[in-house]
């Protein structure tokens, strides 16, 4: 359940785009399955600036809390808004319907310096 077409980041974060300037987060099906049950989560405002690395938001599980980290630099565009009555999409469609934000980024070539599918296998598998 690693999507060739997409990157990653070693803290299991996904990015799709990019090549607009605008690029879709979420988390992978690694980091929701060691999560287990998401019972809420807290995202960033629209319009917000954030930094690559910067913490921009929290998931919470039955099991514990984990940061939402920037993969990123650039400004928060949308938001998924259906997670903040229906957080479980994560766990159901890590890669669809359980996106979390939006982010129209300051250097487009900033994604292609992300893991790709094969790194992020070797990470999580190895």
């Amino acid at each position: 359940m690693i999507p060739e077409d997409l990157r990653y980041t070693a803290e299991h974060e996904w990015v799709a785009g990019g090549a607009d300037g605008v690029v879709r987060v979420g988390i992978t099906h690694f980091a929701q399955d060691a999560l287990g049950d998401i019972v809420y989560v807290q995202l960033p405002e629209v319009g917000s600036a954030v930094s690559v690395g910067e913490s921009v938001g929290e998931i919470e599980s039955t099991k514990s809390v984990s940061e939402i980290y920037a993969p990123v630099g650039g400004t928060v565009s949308a938001r998924n808004e259906a997670l903040g009555d229906t957080p479980e999409l994560i766990n159901s469609d890590p890669f669809g319907a359980g996106w979390l934000v939006e982010i129209t980024v300051v250097d487009p070539g900033a994604v292609d310096g992300l893991l790709s599918a094969g790194a992020y296998r070797e990470l999580t598998e190895g």
